[in-house]
């Protein structure tokens, strides 16, 4: 599809979502004096986006028919689901070539589907999930996995630059969420080896501290161990992405490699170790809290 004949020249932003990363990521553009209005369905929760960056706000999601940007940042699939198709209907409101941005972490599966019923309205989807943590979504440098039309993604790539220090187009439709899959795959074995490594560090009887100061700067140096391995020593676990949510995320990677015939083998057994955490309770924890089903005391 040629969509370079249109360039909207004012971009009138909806988004839709204001969780953990939503919040600061709609209040980026707040800040960079776009013309945007927020929703949540958790009104309370709008008024506070309110308080604290300003802007225009709705109580409607209806209202999102006279914007020609929307942007969603949800939870899950019903979720997304429910505002295009479901009981919002939104897609049958919006007018064409209006441009969807979709930031949520939801399967391949629904990210298609919504796709493809968008295209037949003249509609443009994109799936752009983002990682960086809320730490990342705070400080605006997320990085953003793109799939859709290359042309409708370098309309808005300035806009995304908003709260994004890195975005990346991967390929066609569903590309953005099945390189998240990857990213939350390799988090996974990252964390639990890093659990694991810092629990047996304390059986062995040496300084917890003094060995994350030795081996960051070395080959075992990563993103989870200069963020979380200190934190994770003094039995600290309230970092943002909660066990809940990876959980779900491992579920849809698990989903996908059953169908393009995939082997993780150690997703899986991670993916069994969040579902512990979430029998004892401890599902609204961060998901370095995987060291708590390895220390004895």
């Amino acid at each position: 599809m040629n969509n370079q004949d249109y360039r909207p020249t004012e971009l009138r932003i909806f988004f839709i979502g204001l969780g953990v990363m939503g919040y600061p990521m709609a209040g980026h553009l707040q800040r960079k004096c776009r013309q945007v209005t927020v929703f949540n369905r958790n009104s309370q929760k709008t008024l506070q986006w309110k308080e604290k960056f300003g802007g225009s706000v709705s109580f409607d999601i209806a209202e999102a028919q006279s914007a020609n940007v929307i942007i969603t940042c949800v939870s899950d699939d019903d979720a997304l689901n429910e505002i295009f198709l479901g009981h919002h209907h939104l897609l049958d409101r919006l007018n064409a070539n209006t441009i969807i941005i979709d930031h949520s972490t939801v399967s391949a599966t629904i990210t298609r589907h919504i796709f493809n019923q968008a295209l037949s309205r003249k509609i443009h989807f994109l799936d752009a999930p983002v990682s960086g943590g809320q730490s990342g979504a705070e400080k605006g440098i997320l990085t953003s996995m793109i799939g859709g039309d290359e042309d409708i993604f370098d309309q808005v790539k300035s806009l995304l630059s908003d709260y994004c220090k890195n975005t990346v187009y991967i390929g066609p439709t569903a590309s953005g969420q099945l390189a998240k899959m990857v990213n939350q795959i390799c988090i996974a074995g990252v964390i639990q080896g890093l659990a694991e490594g810092l629990s047996f560090a304390k059986n062995a009887g040496i300084d917890p501290f003094r060995v994350i100061k030795a081996i960051e700067q070395g080959a075992a140096a990563s993103w989870q161990l200069q963020n979380r391995a200190t934190t994770m020593v003094n039995n600290q676990f309230n970092f943002g992405f909660a066990v809940n949510l990876m959980k779900k995320d491992l579920m849809i990677c698990m989903n996908e490699a059953a169908k393009n015939k995939s082997s993780l083998p150690i997703t899986g057994l991670i993916s069994q170790f969040y579902t512990q955490l979430q029998q004892q309770n401890d599902g609204h924890l961060d998901t370095s809290s995987l060291i708590k089903l390895l220390l004895t005391d």
